[in-house]
């Protein structure tokens, strides 16, 4: 209850003070803009998100309203910088409206799309259709996540097997069980990082399963953030087979019963660097490697990752330990019991703080815990560790009474409690022995030469039962944490939703505001107006004028009014009907129904009969999506 009231306390602390962040990339802006309408054609056309970004050469494509591509070559990095995507279009473009769909590769490694559209002169009638399924929502997408959770099951049974032969058990090692653990744990990651090597060009693509086996692609893959991860634990697991082989060779013979070999602490800081480097290849291409803090955030998911191995790879290695059928001198002793159950303390105390950590970095406000999937999602496996932490608590009690159990303290008890008091009379003879029956020594219920019940079982056999139970729940439920982990991990964190939509809001929500020149009637007068157009999309708007004089001050005129048209589409004028607000000129009510470029057309009546009209040009953007 201490550790979850702390916990609790400095959730609160991180949570209720967080900043932005993003790590899964977002679309900030574009030129030209989503639903604007240019009078000429441009040259090229530009994207801008939250954070770096990759792509390939079909990234990013622009249809005309016929559905032809019309750009000929692939997107390029705008004027050197990572975070935008440019390609160069065709010479002459007819008019109508273009579709722009793009799919990029985020610096945490998972693919992000969209589309939006823009028109040259007039809209069409008809534009291109772009899929709008989700980036993951692919055979290939949901063939990757199930590989995703097969390398961190395999990261898990190996790192903790290995810890567990290491620091509680080296006798462990020579076992059939751990063995085969460690043969399963190496397998299974190994296949699924060549797996998900194969895969990951058609993954950022969005490419059918079976241009995995295109060498073109797959060198692609190779160079980006996260190719290069995967082939660097591919070498990794290579050194790790050579070691395993090496171990097995030296453990050869022990589970018959010759001594264990001794490890020494060279073996352990070489499997803890091998354990180190390969969470290293996970962390610099998940969301550790994208957003702020980068340089923290790599070490505590480093640090994250191996605490989960050892924990819940520990567990299943105590686990089958427990469930060994064989000869009563191959049970696992109470000492490494004991060790392990310290070290998966430590273990848990470190998931519980990087998680604590992670959650400030990824969630950013407890609105984001209810309104967003990764909220939503984190708060799932909150109350599933809640539910680990309370079986641990009962796994700890059954390994105090084994140690208890085996200790020498409680043998010497036993020994003292077993001493049979004779009571003697000083100087008199010693009483003769009883024969009959009624003065035997008593003996234990089952004792007798008749009796056919088994003798009870021990406290020992009683408190490793207990124990097996426990650390099968705790293992059940760690095997659910990891699988809750995999999906946080290819989820878009909360704070990036968040960062999109305000990135978004920023570019496309902007006030519009326009100062127009205009000659008040009286020789070297020059008067402007300021016209507050908002928030300056299709729909209603706000606006509001001001008329200022040569010399900076307010202005007073009798009459003013405001008209707004689009010229290409033959709309308007739309008078907005201002009214005198004592000081200013402001409407409400004011409903633009396309987007595009507009012009405003501005009648100001200085006196009783003199006027003039000025006009200037806004864009007015659509609604965002």
């Amino acid at each position: 209850m201490t550790v979850l009231v702390l916990v609790a306390a400095v959730l609160a602390l991180l949570l209720g003070g967080a900043g932005a962040a993003s790590a899964h990339a977002g679309l900030s802006g574009s030129d030209p803009a989503d639903g604007s309408v240019l009078k000429t054609e441009p040259q090229h056309v530009t994207l801008t998100f939250t954070e770096s970004v990759s792509f390939s050469d079909d990234s990013l494509r622009v249809l005309s309203p016929a559905n032809e591509r019309v750009n000929p070559r692939p997107a390029q990095h705008a004027d050197g910088k990572e975070n935008t995507a440019r390609v160069e279009l065709s010479g002459k473009l007819p008019q109508g409206t273009y579709t722009v769909a793009w799919r990029v590769v985020s610096a945490d490694g998972h693919p992000i799309s969209g589309a939006f559209v823009f028109s040259i002169g007039r809209p069409s009638e008809t534009a291109a259709v772009v899929a709008t399924d989700p980036p993951d929502d692919t055979a290939v997408g949901r063939l990757y996540g199930v590989l995703r959770h097969v390398a961190y099951s395999g990261l898990a049974l190996l790192v903790g097997a290995a810890t567990f032969v290491l620091v509680c058990w080296p006798t462990a090692g020579a076992t059939r069980p751990v063995r085969r653990l460690l043969t399963v744990g190496w397998v299974a990651l190994t296949a699924s990082t060549v797996a998900l090597l194969l895969l990951r060009g058609p993954y950022e693509s969005a490419g059918s399963v079976t241009s995995a086996f295109d060498l073109g692609q797959l060198g692609r893959a190779v160079t980006t953030r996260s190719g290069g991860a995967l082939m660097a634990r591919l070498v990794l697991l290579a050194v790790i087979a050579v070691l395993l082989r090496r171990w097995a060779r030296r453990f050869d013979g022990a589970d018959d019963g010759a001594r264990p070999p001794e490890l020494g602490s060279r073996d352990r800081q070489v499997g803890a660097l091998l354990a180190v480097a390969l969470a290293v290849t996970w962390a610099f291409a998940e969301h550790a490697a994208a957003g702020i803090q980068v340089v923290l955030a790599m070490p505590v998911a480093v640090l994250h990752l191996l605490a989960m191995g050892v924990w819940l790879g520990g567990l299943i290695t105590l686990l089958l330990l427990l469930r060994r059928r064989g000869p009563a001198d191959q049970g696992v002793p109470a000492s490494a019991i004991a060790r392990f159950s310290r070290m998966a303390f430590r273990a848990v105390a470190v998931l519980v703080g990087t998680g604590v950590y992670q959650s400030w970095r990824q969630v950013g406000s407890w609105e984001a815990l209810s309104s967003t999937s990764y909220g939503r999602t984190l708060v799932v496996k909150v109350a599933v560790v809640v539910l680990v932490l309370w079986a641990a608590s009962y796994s700890r009690r059954w390994t105090a009474r084994l140690v208890y159990e085996a200790s020498p303290a409680k043998a010497v008890r036993v020994r003292a409690a077993e001493r049979a008091r004779v009571a003697q009379t000083v100087g008199a003879p010693p009483a003769p022995a009883r024969q009959d029956h009624d003065t035997a020594p008593d003996a234990p219920a089952g004792d007798g030469p008749d009796e056919k019940t088994a003798p009870p079982a021990s406290d020992a056999d009683t408190y490793r039962r207990g124990l097996r139970r426990m650390v099968t729940v705790e293992a059940v439920l760690g095997v659910v944490v990891l699988v809750i982990t995999t999906v946080l991990t290819g989820t878009q964190p909360s704070r990036a939703a968040g960062e999109k939509a305000a990135a978004a809001s920023v570019a496309d929500s902007g006030v519009k505001v326009l100062t127009v020149p205009f000659d008040m009637g009286t020789a070297n007068h020059q008067g402007t107006v300021q016209i507050t157009l908002s928030p300056g999309r299709v729909g209603e708007n706000t606006v509001e004028a001001v008329v200022f004089t040569a010399d900076g001050g307010l202005a007073s005129v009798p009459e003013l009014r405001v008209t707004l048209t689009q010229e290409e589409l033959g709309i308007g004028p739309l008078d907005a009907k201002l009214k005198n607000q004592k000081g200013y000129w402001a409407a409400y009510d004011l409903r633009l129904p396309m987007p595009g470029e507009w012009t405003v057309n501005v009648t100001i009546r200085t006196t009783d009969i003199d006027q003039v009209t000025v006009r200037e040009t806004v864009r007015i953007t659509s609604v965002p999506r």
